[in-house]
Formats: C-alpha cells, sequence, structure tokens
C-alpha cells in the first residue's frame, strides 16, 4: 500500500485543511491523555514549517449525536493542543456557516484554526457530500492523520478527499507502514498475540492472521471458549456458547495450516470477578468448578516466551487477562516486557493492550504503538479502511 503524504506535495502559500483524532479524555474540563494530540503534532509542524501556509484543523470529539451539545465542544482540547504546539490555537464559532468561512477567509500565513466538533452535524456521519464540500471549500489540500477514525467513511474522514487533492499525514503513514506488512509479507517467525473478552470480536482477526503468522498466542477471556472446545473444564469462566462451533473450525483451520495455537495452560483464577477477590493459582489447564479464569499462569508465560524469543514480527491485541486489577495483572505485564524486549518488529494495537504498555511503561520500547483501537483491529481483519481508501487515489 504506497499512499501520498504531505512530503509529496507543494504546501507553499496554501491553506490546508487537516483532519486529526483529537477524541481524547477529558476530566474537569482539563484533558487527562494528550498522546492523540501529540501524535498530530509532527504533521501539524511540518505544514505550518512550509512557507505561507495557513491550518484548518478538523476532529470530533465524544459521542454528540448530531445536535450542538456544549458538553462536547472543542474548547478545552483547543487549550492543550495551543500548550503543545507553542502557538495560538484559534477556535472556530462552529463547524460550517458563513462565520466559520470569514473566520477561515480571515486566516493568516502561518495562523490555526480549529473548526468545532464536526459529529455537532448528523451530516458528518452521514458522509453527505453537501456538508463534505462545504469542509472541502476550507482547503487548497486535504491532508488525513486521524488512524483512530480511518475506518468510519464519514465526511471530514472520506467524504472531503473527492473534492480536494488528499494526502496522508505521518502518522496514517506510520500506522500503515506497521500495519500493512503483517497481512502481505511479515518478516518470519510472525507471532501473534490476541487477547481480550470475546472470540466473536477477534474471530476475523484471528482468521485474518492465520494466513501469514508462524504461531498464534489466544489469551484472555476468549481463550476459555477455546480451552471448551478442546474438552476442558473452564469452570465459571467466560464461555461464548454459541461460539464454540467458530472455536472449534479455527483450531482446525489452524492446524490444517501448520500455525501453532498456544491457549493457557494454567491459569490465576477468583471465586469472584471483583478487585478484591483472592487469588487462587491453578497449576493445571482445567480450572475446578467454582473458579473464574481472571489472568494466564507462569507456564503459560513460559509457552509464549519460547514463541517470542526468536520472533522477526510480533503483533499484540488484547490483554492476557484483567489487567485493570492489579491482582490479575502479572500475565499482561510479564507479556509487555517479552514484546519490549523482543529484538524483532513489535507492534501494539487496540486499546487495552495500548493501555497495558502505558501502564507497565513499556510503550517506549515498541516499535510502534497504534492510536487507532477500531482502526488498528479492522486494519488486521484485512478490511479496507474507507479514510486510507480515500488516499490511494
Amino acid at each position: 500500500m504506497k499512499l501520498q503524504t504531505v512530503k509529496d506535495v507543494d504546501l507553499q502559500g496554501k491553506r490546508v485543511l487537516i483532519r486529526v483524532d483529537f477524541n481524547v479524555p477529558l476530566k474537569d474540563g482539563e484533558v487527562t491523555d494528550d498522546t492523540r494530540i501529540e501524535s498530530a503534532l509532527p504533521t501539524v509542524r511540518y505544514i505550518l514549517d512550509q512557507k505561507g501556509t495557513s491550518l484548518v484543523v478538523m476532529s470530533h470529539f465524544g459521542r454528540p449525536k448530531g445536535k450542538k451539545d456544549p458538553a462536547f465542544s472543542m474548547a478545552p482540547v483547543a487549550k492543550r493542543f495551543e500548550e503543545l504546539l507553542g502557538r495560538k490555537v484559534k477556535v472556530a464559532s462552529d463547524v460550517i456557516g458563513d462565520a466559520v468561512k470569514k473566520e477561515v477567509a480571515d486566516l493568516k500565513a502561518g495562523e490555526v484554526l480549529l473548526l468545532e466538533n464536526v459529529r455537532f452535524y448528523k451530516e458528518e456521519e452521514a458522509n453527505d457530500a453537501g456538508f463534505s464540500k462545504e469542509l472541502a471549500s476550507y482547503g487548497d489540500i486535504y491532508v488525513n492523520d486521524a488512524f483512530g477514525t480511518a475506518h468510519r467513511a464519514h465526511a471530514s474522514t472520506e467524504g472531503v478527499a473527492h473534492f480536494l487533492p488528499a494526502v496522508a499525514g505521518f502518522l496514517i503513514e506510520k500506522e500503515v507502514k506497521f500495519f500493512a506488512p503483517l497481512l502481505e509479507n511479515p518478516d518470519k517467525p510472525f507471532v501473534a498475540i490476541i487477547g481480550g473478552s470475546k472470540v466473536s470480536s477477534k474471530i476475523s482477526v484471528l482468521e485474518s492472521l492465520a494466513r501469514t503468522c508462524d504461531a498464534i498466542v489466544i489469551a484472555g477471556g476468549m481463550a476459555y471458549t477455546f480451552l471448551k472446545v478442546q474438552g476442558h473444564a473452564i469452570g465459571k469462566s467466560l464461555l461464548e456458547a454459541e461460539y464454540l462451533d467458530v472455536a472449534k473450525s479455527f483450531l482446525a483451520k489452524a492446524q490444517e495450516k501448520g500455525v501453532r495455537v498456544i491457549l493457557p495452560v494454567d491459569h490465576v483464577c477468583a471465586a469472584e470477578f471483583n478487585e478484591q477477590a483472592q487469588v487462587v493459582s491453578v497449576d493445571s489447564v482445567d480450572i475446578p468448578e467454582g473458579l473464574i479464569g481472571m489472568d494466564v499462569g507462569p507456564k503459560t508465560l513460559a509457552l509464549v516466551d519460547k514463541e517470542l524469543k526468536g520472533a522477526k514480527s510480533i503483533v499484540w491485541n488484547g490483554p492476557m487477562g484483567v489487567f485493570e486489577f492489579d491482582a490479575f495483572a502479572a500475565g499482561t505485564k510479564a507479556v509487555a516486557k517479552m514484546v519490549a524486549e523482543c529484538t524483532g518488529t513489535t507492534v501494539v494495537g487496540g486499546g487495552d493492550s495500548v493501555a497495558a504498555v502505558n501502564k507497565f511503561g513499556f510503550a517506549d520500547r515498541i516499535d510502534h504503538v497504534s492510536t487507532g483501537g477500531g482502526a488498528s483491529l479492522e486494519f488486521l481483519e484485512g478490511r479496507e479502511l474507507p479514510g486510507i481508501k480515500a488516499l490511494e487515489k
């Protein structure tokens, strides 16, 4: 997949319209995690460094459901954006309309205008052509650097690209650079670690990765459905009974392709699903009645370590257990450390596994930590991302 980026076009003297993903967490009007804003800064700074450029920035924030709601205003986000950028950021009075057109037209070289929340208009998520065209009128060239929303065919992510010359920012370029080879031609051995609670949300990823993987580690709540299929006792652990046949079929296909599937062989359990529950170690693949699997045990971690030690490519999506509870976080922390220490190419995608490498302090030792939860998942499923597809023309 080859995308044109901001470096492939002449931006001098242009007004640039950029879509970023500033959908960040807020508490008491303050941004509590500015990772997504930080991720957009290299592209924003590059654009503003070009002679005579001005910048119109678009993003969504939260779910205002197509209505103007002050609780979802971009104003607090703009404040943090301005602090990190180190230059004045103007906040537009709206997203569309005559007042905004004037605010855009009045922009001077080097100035930045952040539009209000694009999801204040239902036309955004509907990918309305008229709305897209009006947004496109704000720029001479369109840059998409919002990987977190690239899987959505919305007006500001996909529609605008039909009305302006469209290129990728550095963040989207980086995401594609790391994810695309995993599905096309990864360095081998290639190991995938897929965790999380449900088979239903990850089966497409498993099937897609089985085409290029040498080994797949399956952990988290979803592992117990696979263990049940193999005839093991799982106690009160999470089970998606309606996915038993799907799990059985996947294991058969993986075996046919020579893909090694590593499932938990020991567990860290509890009688109840809560943070204060007493830890019960189970030194067996079978979980006794009355216990819930909450994390993987040391034998399982040894198997994972053996697979990862010689890996040339690793992708990790989803935790090993209930890492939000400190008593059941050891498995996820251990795997985060293993991935960080791997000398091959390491990619972490998906909200929970990203949260885990951040929580345990390993993020800076991973080659690529994705900014897009849903987008990275769909990329790994081999699905076409509309926001990126629109840039390929």
